[in-house]
């Protein structure tokens, strides 16, 4: 079972940036695609960027697109989110998340594997 663990989140004004950062162990990450989802209390947590075994694709949910940018660094087996201009609306609970399948899974159970999550606040 691999094991995941965010770092990076915390409170920022509207217009700044921060940089996620998901650390695996027990296995590597170079066979799976991962993803950031996030989520507010009360609704369902929704995928906001991916990437492929590679780095060489990368998916964005509408919302976020030209402001975040999702990386990897398979040397250290580790996924990035790096998030920029960000928004009272981007404040939720951010996660990252490994998959096997081939293509951008946006269902939770597509996902085997889970981080428990970084805080991020967003101050208008």
């Amino acid at each position: 079972q691999m094991e995941l663990v965010e770092s990076g989140g915390g409170l920022v004004q509207a217009g700044g940036s921060l940089r996620l950062s998901c650390a695996a162990s027990r296995r590597t990450l170079t066979s799976y695609r991962m993803a950031w989802f996030r989520q507010t209390p009360g609704k369902e947590r929704d995928l906001v960027a991916a990437i492929s075994e590679s780095g060489a694709l990368t998916f964005y949910a509408d919302s976020v697109k030209g402001r975040f940018t999702i990386s990897r660094d398979n040397a250290k087996n580790t996924v990035y989110l790096q998030m920029n201009s960000l928004k009272p609306d981007d404040t939720a609970v951010y996660y990252c998340a490994a998959t096997s399948y081939a293509y951008w899974a946006t269902s939770l159970r597509e996902y085997h594997s889970w981080g428990q999550g970084t805080q991020v606040t967003v101050s208008s």
